[in-house]
């Protein structure tokens, strides 16, 4: 799947099949269902899961939780726009095939 394709998709109701849980939190955050995403983002425990989780926790305002989460992804924490770390990441994931 293209970007723009995952992209689009969040316009639909439902996610396609086949996202991981990361792209799952990302689409989930993407319709604006925080919660959800969260849910997602917490059930995988590796470097893109810890990535969107600390995204995630960045959106909510919540700066030192998602400091802890960048650096169990091994990432410096952001600091440009919240929709251009989302595209970021979602670009970064669907290029590594999920």
């Amino acid at each position: 799947m293209t970007f723009e394709e995952f992209e689009r998709s969040t316009r639909e109701p439902t996610p396609p099949a086949g996202l991981t849980e990361p792209l799952l939190a990302l689409w989930w955050d993407a319709r604006g269902d925080w919660d959800r995403a969260h849910g997602h983002a917490q059930a995988v425990e590796d470097a893109a899961g810890a990535w969107v989780h600390a995204y995630l926790h960045r959106r909510e305002g919540d700066l030192a939780n998602a400091g802890y989460w960048y650096r169990r992804a091994g990432r410096s924490p952001a600091a440009g726009p919240l929709d251009g770390e989302w595209a970021a990441i979602a670009a970064e994931l669907l290029r590594a095939g999920g």
